[in-house]
């Protein structure tokens, strides 16, 4: 953060401009945030009735000032996991609730950094919006005080708290009680915001007896001379990679889009199919990652699996089988049972006519040593054979231990053998956070480097499963399998 004196943005030395002040609004879901930026410049700059989804600039003059409002898009509400799995059920009940919906992050979001771009070279206040009418918890205050985050530090001196819905209290209670009375992380806000406050009500704003923007604005030069004339200004590394953000985000809308067209294409015909079958040594995670994979809990994670098991499901638009495999020895092939083996081969029958893809699970909280490498790989080639590694990607488990590590750092971190072992697969990999079971994004990006693995290997689009696979494959449980597909439709053999 750089603060810069505001002398230098009053005007040219011939005063041919009016001084300005530029405000910027923040704030959750239905907090007010463009009522408010309306009632601020006197008209209905700002479309009201519509969600903001990108910032918006209006100006006007007051007192001889020229006002610059920058609306923003509402800060995202982070949601707890209770909450995601009675969505169901809420969404559909058709009741309005008093609560502020929580808007999932889409693609077109943006952050604070681009509101403060469009008010150069940066706001003399922060307006932080709350309604008196939704509830502010510690999730609120955590959100409010992310966001502030995302600007850069030194933001609370310039920011005030502006409460909307003011006619909504009680008859006889002023805003000092409701902040007292509405719990601990009100009080924290504003205590934050040097007890700097102010109340709207946004449907007095055509009033002749209006006071309430005449007053904000005392309350702005106030702060504005306790700061001693500085405005806030945005670190250029925040600007950077509030850049290098949007770009990626416009990237992977533009990669989304063009799925959204392959799949219209698609309408009348039969699903893309891709068969994989999980392999690895024992408690990687095979199971929660084909959990991951399919959306829902189809295999039973945390217990050591004993018997193949396949499951299907429609994911991102292709029709997707996984087989779940027990797990190998770590230390050498003999010390994998010899039923365990067959075990594994019967697995790779259940995908008939072979599987697309071999994902080699291997947790990121595992160091691979040159033993535990090789024996991976004499499991793939015993069982598999030698052209194995063409349909083998390693699929990284546990991929929320990373937390903002790369996973090609950790790749150089890891040492020689894992480097050795992703050259084995023709440097195919991924990972994945297999916590959250249909909530992973790159569940799609996964299926992208499965189906772009498949188009490089051409006519082997597979492995064919071998006729020694099929040995005793009476002997299956019929718990533990499904009626075998019609395979005919399948555009990836």
């Amino acid at each position: 953060m750089a603060a810069v004196s505001s002398a230098s943005d009053t005007g040219d030395s011939r005063g041919r401009h009016p001084p300005e002040r530029r405000l910027l609004i923040l704030g959750g879901p239905r907090s007010g945030k463009t009522s408010s930026a309306n009632t601020i410049l006197g008209d209905n700059v700002f479309d009201g009735d519509t969600e903001t989804t990108h910032s918006n600039v209006g100006q006007t003059e007051i007192y001889g000032r020229r006002v610059t409002v920058v609306d923003t898009p509402p800060w995202a509400i982070p949601s707890d996991p209770e909450d995601d799995e009675d969505a169901d059920t809420t969404d559909n009940a058709g009741a309005e609730s008093d609560s502020p919906t929580r808007p999932a992050q889409s693609l077109d979001s943006e952050g604070p950094c681009m509101g403060a771009i469009l008010c150069p070279p940066g706001p003399h206040a922060i307006l932080l919006v709350v309604s008196v009418t939704q509830p502010f918890t510690e999730i609120e205050r955590r959100a409010a005080e992310e966001q502030l985050g995302a600007l850069g530090g030194g933001t609370w001196r310039y920011s005030i708290v502006l409460f909307t819905s003011v006619d909504k209290l009680p008859k006889g209670v002023f805003i000092e009680e409701h902040i007292e009375n509405t719990g601990e992380a009100l009080q924290w806000l504003v205590e934050r915001c040097g007890s700097r406050y102010h109340s709207f009500d946004n449907t007095r704003k055509e009033t002749e007896d209006n006071t309430q923007v005449p007053e904000l604005m005392e309350k702005v030069e106030e702060m504005i001379t306790d700061n001693q004339g500085w405005y806030f200004e945005v670190n250029e590394l925040i600007l950077l990679e509030e850049e290098q953000a949007r770009r990626a985000l416009e990237e992977e809308r533009m990669r989304m889009e063009e799925h959204a067209r392959q799949r219209e294409q698609m309408i009348g015909g039969p699903p893309r199919e891709l068969r994989l079958l999980l392999l690895g040594w024992k408690g990687v995670g095979k199971s929660s990652v084909g959990n991951s994979i399919l959306g829902r809990r189809y295999f039973e994670s945390g217990q050591e699996t004993e018997l193949c098991l396949r499951r299907q499901a429609l994911v991102c638009g292709r029709r997707v089988t996984i087989v779940d495999t027990p797990g190998w020895d770590w230390f050498s092939v003999r010390r994998t049972p010899k039923r365990i083996r067959q075990e594994t081969q019967r697995g790779a029958a259940l995908l008939r006519p072979g599987p697309h893809t071999l994902l080699l699970v291997l947790p990121v909280v595992s160091s691979l040593t040159a033993r535990k490498r090789r024996t991976l790989l004499a499991h793939i080639e015993t069982l598999f054979g030698d052209d194995a590694c063409l349909h083998t990607m390693v699929l990284f488990s546990c991929g929320d231990w990373l937390g903002r590590t790369p996973i090609e750092e950790h790749i150089l971190r890891g040492g020689r053998d894992l480097q050795r072992l992703l050259e084995y697969c023709g440097n195919y990999y991924h990972v994945m956070d297999s916590k959250t079971p249909g909530k992973d994004r790159s569940v799609s990006v996964l299926l992208d480097k499965i189906e772009e693995m498949i188009r490089e290997n051409g006519d082997k689009a597979f492995l064919p499963i071998q006729t020694e696979w099929l040995s005793e494959e009476s002997s299956y449980s019929s718990d533990n399998t499904e009626p075998e597909d019609d395979c005919r439709g399948c555009m990836l053999q």
